[in-house]
């Protein structure tokens, strides 16, 4: 069994290296505040191993004690304070710190008017079962606002700790080697309680990376104005959506779209009036396409659909057909209807080519045969123009 000395100088070297894993965590921006505390209530856990470590070592007398007694009130005056500021309760942090010098005010006059180690011992326990209870109560109620797995763990740790201190005495004055082993129990507990925190903190970070990671990836592959894909999402994965969505004798549509007269809404009601037009436009072509198709835009009032899966070349006179109609429909921006026609220009993998590039060449070729013969309506490539019903 271990000793009293290697107990705590085993928990206070621990303890000091969750305090700067805590501390870590601290410095990084928009950390859980949460952390900062309890990494000083590590360091207050430490120091007072550390001066139990001194008091076996030298037989200090009562002084000591009631610094050892000291150090672990404020330890568990942080680890509220920062159960506290981790859910952001609306708890104000200066009761805590006023009940802490109270306590703290208790142990000292008790010292002075020769109070016995037992009295302060006892007053310890009460506030370590208040404390622990209070903790596993924030732990378990708030638990989903931050890792509920973890945060359970840090309850039951806390609800065991709160068991621990509140038997402590009774189980030594009815089995005296308790003493060294409860140490050794408290330790190893409040570890977990720590380690638990410390993962729940860790996994709150990583789940920010994880959605700052999609966030980026989404900004990179969206158009930021109508939240339609763009054209370095269709460059990077053309490729790999050709190969899901096409199957033998299948064949795949790529639709160019340009806005006829757009400039001239920016022109007669200013470029906010042309934003929410083309808005209005992204959102119709994605209703009028099916969820497996692309719909991209290019920039300008440029779009693109890519349309997959189609049994027939005829089913692209269809599908222009009902976008050209779903885009004639007055769109109201400034104050303003606005009739919108477009030009819509078709080419076909694999007959007009195999890469995004020559298809979108062809579409485009298409859709200017279709702007130089009058606009509204839309041209399969190579083959007459069509107009739009």
């Amino acid at each position: 069994m271990l000793s009293h000395q290697a107990i705590h100088a085993i928990g206070a070297a621990v303890y000091l290296v969750f305090c700067a894993l805590f501390l870590w965590l601290r410095g990084i921006p928009r950390t859980n505040p949460g952390a900062g505390w309890w990494a000083t209530a590590l360091l207050f856990a430490c120091a007072g191993h550390v001066e139990y470590l001194l008091q076996l070592l030298s037989d200090a007398g009562p002084p000591t004690e009631a610094v050892y007694a000291a150090l672990k009130v404020l330890e568990a005056a942080c680890l509220v304070a920062g159960m506290i500021r981790c859910f952001r309760l609306s708890v104000d942090l200066r009761l805590v710190a006023l009940a802490s010098f109270a306590i703290e005010a208790w142990i000292w006059l008790g010292l002075l008017h020769g109070a016995t180690p037992d009295s302060r011992g006892l007053t310890l326990v009460g506030v370590s079962v208040l404390v622990q209870l209070a903790t596993a109560w924030i732990a378990l109620r708030f638990r989903d606002k931050l890792n509920a797995r973890w945060m359970t763990v840090a309850g039951a740790a806390s609800l065991l700790l709160a068991l621990h201190w509140a038997l402590v005495y009774p189980i030594i004055a009815w089995f005296p080697v308790w003493s060294s082993r409860g140490f050794l129990l408290g330790v190893g507990l409040t570890l977990v309680q720590y380690f638990a925190l410390l993962a729940a903190l860790l996994r709150s970070f990583q789940q920010r990376l994880l959605l700052a990671e999609s966030s980026a990836l989404d900004m990179a592959f969206r158009d930021p104005l109508t939240g339609l894909n763009n054209r370095r999402y269709m460059n990077s994965l053309f490729d790999n959506a050709l190969l899901l969505a096409t199957r033998p004798h299948h064949l795949v549509a790529v639709l160019c779209i340009d806005l006829d007269d757009f400039k001239s809404i920016n022109d007669q009601a200013g470029h906010m009036a042309g934003d929410e037009v083309l808005k209005v436009v992204a959102e119709r072509l994605t209703h009028a396409t099916r969820s497996t198709d692309i719909c991209a835009r290019l920039g300008g009032d440029e779009f693109v659909a890519i349309c997959t899966q189609l049994d027939q070349p005829e089913q692209a006179h269809a599908i222009a057909s009902k976008l050209l109609k779903a885009l004639a429909e007055p769109i109201v921006a400034a104050e303003r209807a606005w009739a919108m026609q477009a030009s819509i220009g078709i080419s076909f993998y694999p007959r007009h080519g195999h890469t995004l590039t020559e298809l979108l060449e062809h579409a485009d070729r298409a859709m200017y045969e279709v702007k130089h013969a009058g606009k509204h309506g839309y041209r399969i490539y190579p083959e007459q123009a069509m107009a739009g019903g």
